[in-house]
């Protein structure tokens, strides 16, 4: 048998790989630059900021580590990340589960509730949620962002997991409860392994958000106390002069973690966004 002819390549796939190929340097650059100047002194920086590194400079990454709060605060930002994600992955599955399995008028209220609850912007109501933390005695330590960033997640991941839910076969859980399963059980041995995609999309997205968020934390957690990464490195951004031997260290190691994760999970990221979308 003779091997099939190839297909001709036509102009349209040429241009669209050089216009595929130009935005994947548009978005990549800013990482590479940053990168490249990781491991630059100040001075070189400042005389030519797009210049490659004269040699490997890396004195901003041994004072940062030793010399300074910058691993407390990645720390601080981890633990942040960490205990946002882990209490949204258990609270908001089973609230869209509730939804979704329920289907009842008051349940679809709350769901319009929580999808209304995206359209605020954070603005209107931040003075008096400062407030209301400090009533609670969160104000001024890292238990205060955490509870805000779950709630601020609550919409956006309801809206996905519903989405999700709606291609997940009800006549499986009808079977588990015929075994005198409970609802609860139902939900955490067998929908949940199933909602691994959706998942995998919320972790990245709400992570990347809480791990490079400055707002929150510079608002929320006072000068002189407990700091995150980003408000760490924004010390070094002074109003005469900037360390950004720093500030460009510090953001690259920042790097290091979220390219791990995502990386793990970019296979079950974008079947997760892909199957939300086509059954939303």
């Amino acid at each position: 048998m003779g091997q099939k002819a190839k297909k001709p390549i036509t102009s349209g796939q040429i241009i669209l790989f050089v216009v595929t190929l130009l935005i994947a340097i548009l978005f990549a650059f800013p990482i590479f630059f940053n990168i490249m100047s990781a491991f630059k002194s100040n001075s070189e920086i400042l005389r030519d900021a797009i210049a490659f590194p004269e040699g490997f400079y890396t004195e901003s990454f041994k004072y940062l580590l030793t010399k300074t709060e910058y691993p407390k605060a990645m720390l601080n930002s981890a633990v942040l990340t960490l205990g946002s994600i882990a209490a949204m992955i258990v609270i908001i599955p089973m609230a869209a589960y509730a939804i979704e399995r329920t289907n009842r008028k008051w349940t679809n209220a709350v769901y319009i509730f929580f999808l209304f609850g995206m359209m605020i912007p954070f603005q209107v109501y931040m003075i008096p949620l400062f407030k209301q933390l400090k009533t609670m005695g969160l104000f001024g330590n890292l238990g205060g962002p955490i509870l805000i960033y779950i709630a601020g997640s609550v919409g956006f991941g309801v809206l996905l997991y519903t989405s999700f839910l709606k291609g997940v076969p009800r006549e499986i859980e009808e079977s588990a409860e015929i075994d005198g399963c409970t609802r609860i059980g139902i939900f955490w041995r067998i929908v949940f392994p199933l909602l691994g995609p959706v998942t995998a999309s919320m972790v990245v997205l709400q992570g990347l958000g809480i791990w490079n968020d400055f707002l929150m934390p510079m608002l929320v957690l006072p000068s002189g106390q407990t700091k995150t990464m980003i408000v760490e490195l924004f010390y070094y951004v002074g109003e005469f002069s900037s360390r950004w031997d720093m500030i460009f260290a510090g953001t690259t190691m920042s790097l290091v973690p979220v390219l791990i994760a995502f990386l793990s999970l970019q296979k079950y990221f974008v079947k997760g966004v892909s199957s939300g979308a086509v059954k939303g």
